[in-house]
């Protein structure tokens, strides 16, 4: 049986009302071939840029490292194609065209935050947003956790995708979130609003 896939904007447009051209951004070179969905479910691939600008269904990950009651957050390098400056959840990825969720997650954490672990699926989302400079998120998300000792992994942040990390608590992102919306992006502000207490 499919996995159940929990709808976080189910009344969001499903893509930009125009297309710019040209493109805000140019397509990736060497292309990144991400999966995209089809209407059936099934998966073909699509160069990551184009995903983003046409608003296009397709795949992605997104990772939970915990220690305790925290949660690890990060901030995106100022130089990512979108939401650059703002706070998300520990990774956040796409696989790339033919590679397991699992093994794209992993990959990730070690490309972005220095470091492995072992990490449990959890839940499978999907949501559509505007994240700016002309670029859309319409993405079934693979959610994963992983809970850690933080004085045992050492991280060593790669500065052309993170900025800076935290730890805090699911109160502390809460009021924080409440009192400068514009610092986290979309898809975290989704996110917590669905799980406050960060409870999955």
């Amino acid at each position: 049986m499919a996995p159940k896939i929990l709808h976080l904007t189910p009344d969001a447009a499903n893509g930009p009302t125009q297309i710019a051209d040209p493109w805000p951004l140019p397509a990736t070179v060497p292309p990144v071939m991400i999966p995209g969905i089809n209407p059936d479910g099934s998966f073909y691939p699509i160069e990551k840029i184009e995903a983003h600008v046409k608003g296009l269904h397709h795949l992605a990950i997104s990772v939970f490292i915990f220690a305790g009651n925290e949660l690890l957050t990060q901030r995106r390098a100022l130089t990512k194609y979108h939401c650059g400056g703002q706070w998300a959840n520990s990774c956040c990825t796409h696989p790339n065209y033919g590679e397991k969720v699992k093994t794209a997650a992993t990959r990730r954490l070690t490309e972005e935050l220095g470091f492995s672990t072992s990490i449990n699926e959890k839940l499978l989302l999907e949501y559509s947003a505007d994240v700016g400079n002309g670029l859309w998120e319409r993405e079934r998300v693979h959610m994963s956790r992983a809970d850690v000792d933080k004085d045992k992994i050492k991280l060593d942040l790669n500065p052309e995708e993170v900025m800076e990390t935290r730890w805090m608590t699911a109160a502390e992102l809460n009021r924080d979130v409440l009192a400068k919306p514009d610092h986290y992006t979309p898809w975290f502000r989704l996110y917590l609003k669905q799980y406050p207490r960060l409870d999955f």
